[in-house]
């Protein structure tokens, strides 16, 4: 088994006033050349939005993006059509494919808006791009791990062109729990969201990540009561 442990006080930072955003692989203006991507995840962003602001109308293409609000309300508007608000609990995906062009904003006038936005290479170039959304059980999440991202051939979560499996857990102090991979030849990016857990022997705390390979399961332990988002993807 081989692990790269990225504290959160070593992501990229950037503080534009209406946008505080913490970069876990190279984004922007932050670069590090061992930092660009994890196989097949290439961005982990986690923005915090200021009340009623936002990313004006830009283009993507050829990416598959995934958006975790974790606090707040997410105003969505694309070029498709599709308009929504995605709140806690909910995710979001596009497929970016032959190019899509979107806003993102704050919907509340008052209060934070706190998101991951994570962007995976797809196995699939210039697809029709498509946009979709769902809302999750939390309470299915209780110590346990609930697949929210899956492949396209897969009815479970939501679906995006690559052989991925995202999957999210909240879990109590003491709380042991283990995760088999999909894929022996895959490997897992862990986000800690909340809390501190221990994985095969690591130890990691809020915003903490940690990229595991060459292993075909994971033993996770809460040290206390925890917020865990699983990434498993090519490498």
């Amino acid at each position: 088994m081989k692990t790269i442990l990225h504290k959160a006080d070593t992501r990229g930072h950037a503080d534009h006033g209406w946008l505080n955003a913490w970069h876990s692989f190279s984004f922007a203006g932050y670069y590090d050349p061992s930092r660009v991507h994890f196989g097949a995840l290439r961005v982990l962003n986690d923005d915090t939005i200021a009340a009623g602001m936002g990313f004006g109308t830009h283009p993507h293409d050829n990416m598959e993006i995934i958006t975790i609000p974790l606090s707040g309300q997410l105003e969505h508007r694309d070029s498709m059509g599709n308009t929504g608000i995605i709140s806690k609990g909910e995710v979001q995906v596009m497929s970016a494919g032959t190019g899509i062009q979107h806003s993102e904003k704050n919907k509340n006038s008052k209060e934070l808006l706190k998101l991951l936005q994570i962007w995976v290479f797809p196995d699939t170039k210039n697809v029709k791009p498509r946009y979709d959304q769902k809302a999750f059980d939390l309470n299915a999440a209780k110590n346990n791990l609930v697949n929210i991202i899956s492949p396209m051939s897969i009815a479970e979560g939501l679906n995006i062109y690559q052989d991925a499996w995202f999957h999210l857990g909240q879990l109590d102090k003491g709380t042991a729990i283990s995760y088999e991979l999909k894929n022996k030849e895959h490997g897992v990016y862990v986000f800690l969201i909340e809390g501190e857990v221990t994985i095969n022997r690591e130890k990691l705390n809020k915003r903490d990540g940690l990229g595991v390979t060459e292993t075909d399961k994971l033993e996770i332990t809460a040290e206390d009561d925890a917020e865990i988002l699983l990434m498993e993807i090519p490498v």
